[in-house]
C-alpha cells in the first residue's frame, strides 16, 4: 500500500502528527522553516534573551526516516502539493496545518533560527531602554506580554490599550476579577473600553518617543509599543479552488474526523480548520492524535474512527511571568477556575519547554 503521508506546515498539529506517524509511513513536512518553534516562548524569549534558544528544536534532529522540504506550498490538490519552486510533491495521504499569523514578537517573522534569535535581541534592545510601553490589544498575548516585561523590568511603566469594555469576556468573573487584582499589583495599567484615534507614528518595536490620543479623550506617551492583536489565517495557497473552498474567515470545512470535506485521504488540523473553538496550540494538537490515529488506521487498512469533538467550555493558561497568571481547565464536573500556582506549574514556569524537549528534542 502507498504510505507517502505529506503535512504542510511544521507547527505544533503539523509537527506533532509527523512525529506520530514517522515510524509509520513516509513523512514528507512541508515547511520553510529549520526548526519546530514553540512561539508559546517567544514573549520570554523577547525579554530574556538568553532563554530564546529553548525555543527551537530542528526538524532533521527528531525526524528520523521523514524528509523536510523547507519551502512554501503554492497550490493543493487532491493529488499532492505545488511548491513555490515549482516543485511538485505527490502524497498518497495529506496533512494540512498551516496554522496562522501573529503580529511579531509573539509569532516570530523569519525561517531561519538564526535570524528570528537576532531579531528577538534586536527588538530586547530597545525594549529594555525604553521606560514606557504601550501594548494594544488586551487578549491573552497583550497580557502575557506585559507580565513577561514587568518580571524583567518591574519599574517599567506599562499600559495595555483595547476597545473591549472587559478582560477575557469568555470567561467567569471569577477568573477575570483574579485577573485583573495579579494585573494591579504589578502595576500594569488598563485602558479598556478606548482605542487610539491614530496608530502610533513610529514602528513597533522600535524605540522613539511619541504620544498618542484615545478615542476617549486621553493622551498616552511611551518609549515604544507592540501590537497584540490580529490573527490572520495561512491559507493563500488554498485561494485557486484546486482543492477545497474556504470560508469567508479562510479557514478549511472540516468532519468530525477531522477530514476536508469530500476525500478521505486530505486532512486539516489547528487554527486552519472551522471547529468551533478557540484557536490554541494545545488544540492542534489535540487534532493531531485524531489525524494520526486516523491515518495509521488507514495505512493498515482499518476504518478509521478517531473524531474530535471541541469542549463545551473554552480552556486557558495565561502566565503573567514565571509565577503569576489564571487559567480555567477542564474537570469531570466541568470547568474550572485554577490558580497562578496551578497555571505556573503547567505553562508559566517553563513554557512548555520541559513537554516539547520531551517530544521533540534530540536523541
Amino acid at each position: 500500500m502507498s504510505r507517502t503521508v505529506v503535512i504542510v506546515g511544521g507547527g505544533y498539529g503539523g509537527s506533532a502528527v509527523a512525529k506520530a506517524l514517522d515510524p509509520e509511513a513516509d513523512v514528507v513536512l512541508i515547511d520553510p522553516r529549520d526548526a519546530f518553534i514553540n512561539s508559546a516562548g517567544s514573549l520570554r524569549a523577547l525579554t530574556q534573551p538568553d532563554w530564546a534558544a529553548n525555543m527551537f528544536y530542528p526538524y532533521d534532529q527528531w525526524l528520523r526516516r521523514g524528509t523536510v522540504v523547507r519551502e512554501r506550498a503554492v497550490s493543493v490538490d487532491p493529488g499532492g502539493v505545488t511548491l513555490a519552486s515549482g516543485r511538485r510533491v505527490e502524497a498518497d495521504y495529506l496533512v494540512l496545518a498551516t496554522g496562522s499569523s501573529y503580529a511579531y514578537p509573539a509569532k516570530p517573522t523569519s525561517d531561519s533560527t538564526d535570524e528570528v534569535l537576532d531579531d528577538l535581541l534586536r527588538t530586547h534592545k530597545e525594549l529594555a531602554g525604553s521606560e514606557r510601553v504601550l501594548i494594544l490589544g488586551a487578549g491573552p498575548v497583550g497580557l502575557e506580554l506585559a507580565g513577561e516585561i514587568k518580571e524583567v523590568w518591574p519599574h517599567k511603566h506599562v499600559t495595555i490599550v483595547d476597545p473591549a469594555e472587559r478582560l477575557l469576556a469568555a470567561f467567569p468573573a471569577e477568573m477575570r476579577e483574579e485577573l485583573h487584582r495579579q494585573l494591579d499589583e504589578l502595576g500594569i495599567h488598563l485602558r479598556l473600553g478606548t482605542g487610539l484615534t491614530a496608530p502610533p507614528a513610529t514602528e513597533p518595536g522600535q524605540a522613539a518617543t511619541f504620544t498618542v490620543a484615545t478615542t476617549g479623550g486621553e493622551e498616552i506617551t511611551a518609549d515604544i509599543w507592540f501590537r497584540a492583536h490580529g490573527v490572520r489565517v495561512n491559507s493563500d495557497y488554498l485561494a485557486d479552488g484546486g482543492l477545497t473552498t474556504r470560508t469567508p474567515q479562510g479557514q478549511v470545512p472540516v468532519t468530525e474526523t477531522l477530514n476536508v470535506h469530500g476525500y478521505d485521504h486530505v486532512y486539516a488540523i489547528g487554527d486552519l480548520t472551522d471547529v468551533a473553538e478557540t484557536k490554541m496550540a494545545g488544540y492542534a494538537m489535540q487534532h493531531a492524535e485524531v489525524v494520526a490515529q486516523n491515518i495509521i488506521a488507514q495505512l493498515r487498512g482499518e476504518q478509521p474512527a478517531a473524531t474530535y469533538q471541541p469542549l463545551p467550555h473554552p480552556m486557558i493558561l495565561l502566565p503573567l511571568g514565571p509565577r503569576g497568571g489564571v487559567g480555567q481547565l477542564p474537570t469531570p464536573d466541568g470547568p474550572a477556575v485554577v490558580p497562578a500556582e496551578t497555571v505556573s506549574a503547567y505553562k508559566g514556569a517553563d513554557l512548555f519547554t520541559g513537554r516539547f524537549t520531551e517530544q521533540f528534542g534530540a536523541a
